[in-house]
C-alpha cells in the first residue's frame, strides 16, 4: 500500500473528484496543504486578499458551471471565521463549496493555542458537514464524505479543518483504487408526475414557478420543453431567472415584492394553479401568504423533504431532484400530447402576453444627475444576450431584477437568501475564473463595491477581466428607503466632500461630483485596474463599450462608475397586489425602449 502524507492523499482525492480550482490565502497552519498542491500540480490557485473574498470566489466558480465545486483555503483561527459568511451564503442558496482550514496541533486544541478556534462548531449551522479531523487515517474518508454530501440531496458547503500534525503524518492510501461515493438524489415517480399533471390539467390558468433547483440540476432545457409541451407560462424566481429566456413566449416575468415585473405579479394574481419546481417560496417572492395562496392550488417539487410544507402546505408535494422530476413530467406530457388529451391554453397564454406587452415601468430618463432606470436600459442595449450578470443586494440588485434581461441559466448569478454586501466583486472573479471567455458584468451599489474593493487587485494580478458597473448614489439606498416607514434618513449617507476631488486622474478628466465621497476611480487604478466615470446619461453606452474594449485589451477588471441622483425610491411593496410605484410607468415604446413588445 502506498504511503504518503495525509495532505498528499487529500489533494489527490480533490483531483480524483474532479476539483480543479482553489481560492485562498496560505498561512503557517495550512502550509503543508499548499505544499501538497505545489507537488501535485493539478489544482490551480488564485491568491485572494481576504478569506471572505476567497469564499465568495469559490461560490462564483461553482455557480458559473454545472458540476463545478470551488475550494476555499485558509489557515487556522481568523481565516476560518472569515469564511463563515461565504459558507452561509452557499448554504442558503444550495451551492457546494469546500472550505479547508489549517488548525493547531491536536494536543494543543484545548490549550488556547495561537489561532486555535473550534471552527467546526462555528461552521456547523451553515454547512452540511463541518469536521476537525483528529486522526490522520481519517483524512481520506473525510474528503470522500465531503464530496458525497456536497453533491447529494440538496447541495451545500462542507468545511474540513486539518490540524497541522494531522496534515503532516504519513498514512496508507492507494489512489489507484479510490472510488467516489455514490451520489444520492431522490427521484419522482411516474405516478407522482401523472397526479401533478392531472391537477395542472384541471386548472384554467396554470403557471410553472421555476426555482434555483432547476439551475443546480442543469435542467433548464427540460423546463422549457415541459412548458412548450403543456403550453403553460413560466414565472422564474430570482434564483431561477434565465431558466427560460426572457423573450420566450411562455416567459411570464418574475413575481415578488422587489425583484419583480409588473406583468409578472399581475399574471401570478390571475392564475389558479402553480407548479413550483426547485423553489423555496421565499418571502420576497410570495409576499403575504394570504394574498399569494388565495384562489389557487399548488404542487411543490423539491429535492429536500423538509422544504415541502415549510412555508405553506401545498396541495401536493413531490420530493425529487428537479431534473429527475422534469424528466418524468416531460415523458407524461409527451404521452398526453400524442394522445390529444392536453387542454388548449391559447387564451391564457395570450392574456399573459398582453400583460407582458403593456405593463412596464419607464426607463428612458434624461435627467442629470442620472436616474438609475436609464443605466439598466443602456446595459440591455450594450451587453446583449450572452452576458453573465453577477450581483448581490441593494437597490442596484432590485432595479437590475426589474429592468435587465436574462436569456440563459447561470447568466444571472446572485446570492439570493443571505445577501452579503461585498459579495459581487469576488464572486465575479470566481465566475471569470470558471469561464474566461464570457462577458461577465458585475453590478453594485457604491457600498457593496466598497466592502471588498481590495479584491480588484486579484483581478489585476491574475488577469481576470470583467466589467463592473457601480451605480453610485453615495447612500445605503435600500436601507434609506426602508427607513421611510420610520420617517427618518439616519446613518445611511456615505457622502462627504473629498478633499482630493478637484484633482483629476490619468485616465479620466471628470472629478468626483461634490458630496459623493470616495474616489473609486483612483482606488481602482491604484489596485491595477481601469475605471471610467459617467455623469451624463447620454455617455453611459459609450462608457460601457469602452469598458468592454479595455477589459479585452488589458485583461483586468474595468469599473464603470455612474453617478446617480442621491435619492431614488425603487418599486417595492408588502403584497403582490400592493407594490408602490414611485416613478413613472411606461405609456409608449419611447418610455421603455428595451422592454419586450411594449404596446405593439
Amino acid at each position: 500500500m502506498p504511503r504518503m502524507r495525509a495532505v498528499d492523499a487529500a489533494v489527490k482525492i480533490l483531483e480524483l473528484e474532479g476539483a480543479t480550482q482553489a481560492f485562498g490565502l496560505p498561512g503557517a497552519a495550512i502550509n503543508p496543504f499548499y505544499s501538497a498542491m505545489r507537488d501535485h500540480g493539478g489544482i490551480k490557485h488564485v491568491l485572494a486578499r481576504h478569506v471572505e473574498g476567497a469564499s465568495h470566489m469559490a461560490e462564483g466558480f461553482t455557480r458559473a458551471r454545472a458540476g463545478n465545486i470551488g475550494i476555499c483555503l485558509g489557515t487556522s483561527g481568523p481565516a476560518g471565521t472569515d469564511m463563515i459568511t461565504g459558507l452561509y451564503s452557499a448554504m442558503a442558496d444550495s451551492i457546494p463549496i469546500l472550505a479547508i482550514t489549517g488548525q493547531a496541533p491536536v494536543a494543543r486544541l484545548h490549550k488556547e493555542d495561537f489561532q486555535a478556534v473550534d471552527i467546526a462548531s462555528i461552521a456547523g449551522p451553515v454547512t452540511k458537514m463541518a469536521i476537525t479531523v483528529l486522526e490522520p487515517a481519517q483524512v481520506p474518508g473525510a474528503f470522500s464524505q465531503a464530496f458525497h454530501l456536497m453533491r447529494s440531496g440538496r447541495p451545500g458547503p462542507v468545511l474540513i479543518d486539518l490540524p497541522i500534525d494531522v496534515q503532516l503524518t504519513e498514512i496508507e492510501f492507494d489512489p489507484d483504487t479510490y472510488q467516489p461515493l455514490p451520489v444520492y438524489k431522490p427521484t419522482a415517480t411516474c405516478a407522482q408526475a401523472e397526479k401533478a399533471l392531472d391537477m395542472l390539467g384541471a386548472a384554467e390558468r396554470p403557471l410553472i414557478v421555476a426555482g434555483g433547483g432547476i439551475v443546480n440540476a442543469d435542467a433548464a432545457d427540460l423546463l422549457v420543453e415541459l412548458a412548450e409541451l403543456l403550453d403553460v407560462p413560466v414565472v422564474p424566481t430570482l434564483m431561477g431567472w434565465g431558466t427560460i429566456p426572457d423573450d420566450h413566449r411562455l416567459a411570464a416575468g418574475m413575481a415578488g415584492l422587489q425583484t419583480a415585473h409588473r406583468y409578472g405579479n399581475a399574471t401570478m394574481l390571475a392564475s389558479d394553479f402553480v407548479l413550483g419546481i426547485g423553489n423555496r417560496w421565499a418571502n420576497r417572492h410570495t409576499g403575504g401568504l394570504d394574498t399569494y395562496c388565495k384562489g389557487r392550488k399548488f404542487v411543490h417539487v423539491d429535492i429536500e423533504p423538509t422544504q415541502i410544507g415549510r412555508v405553506f402546505a401545498p396541495d401536493y408535494g413531490i420530493v425529487s431532484d428537479a431534473k429527475a422530476a422534469l424528466e418524468q413530467f416531460v415523458a407524461v406530457a409527451k404521452e398526453r400530447r400524442a394522445a390529444g388529451t392536453l387542454p388548449d391554453r391559447g387564451t391564457w397564454v395570450e392574456d399573459c402576453n398582453t400583460r407582458k406587452r403593456t405593463m412596464h415601468r419607464k426607463t428612458h430618463f434624461d435627467d442629470i444627475p442620472i436616474k438609475p432606470q436609464r443605466v439598466y436600459e443602456e446595459m440591455n442595449n450594450v451587453f446583449g444576450r450572452e452576458v453573465r450578470y453577477v450581483t448581490a443586494i441593494g437597490l442596484s440588485q432590485i432595479a437590475g431584477g426589474q429592468f435587465l434581461h436574462v436569456y440563459k441559466e447561470r447568466n444571472w448569478i446572485n446570492c439570493g437568501q443571505a445577501g452579503p454586501l461585498g459579495w459581487t466583486l469576488p464572486a465575479a472573479l470566481g465566475v471569470v475564473t470558471a469561464d474566461p471567455t464570457a462577458t461577465v458584468v458585475g453590478l453594485s451599489g457604491d457600498y457593496d463595491f466598497q466592502f471588498m474593493i481590495e479584491e480588484l487587485a486579484v483581478g489585476a494580478q491574475f488577469n481576470l477581466p470583467y466589467v463592473h458597473v457601480v451605480v453610485n448614489n453615495s447612500y445605503l439606498g435600500l436601507i434609506r428607503q426602508a427607513q421611510r416607514q420610520f420617517d427618518m434618513n439616519y446613518c445611511v449617507s456615505l457622502g462627504f466632500d473629498n478633499i482630493n476631488s478637484e484633482e483629476t486622474s490619468s485616465t479620466d478628466t471628470s472629478p468626483v461630483p461634490k458630496g459623493y465621497g470616495v474616489d473609486h476611480l483612483r482606488v481602482a487604478e491604484g489596485l491595477g485596474c481601469k475605471a471610467i466615470r459617467v455623469t451624463d446619461p447620454n455617455e453611459i453606452a459609450g462608457a460601457l463599450e469602452q469598458a468592454k474594449t479595455w477589459a479585452g485589451e488589458h485583461k483586468v477588471p474595468v469599473i464603470v462608475e455612474i453617478f446617480l441622483e442621491r435619492i431614488t425610491n425603487i418599486a417595492m411593496g408588502t403584497e403582490l397586489d400592493n407594490v408602490n410605484e414611485f416613478n413613472a410607468l411606461a405609456t409608449n415604446s419611447e418610455d421603455a425602449p428595451t422592454a419586450y413588445a411594449l404596446l405593439d
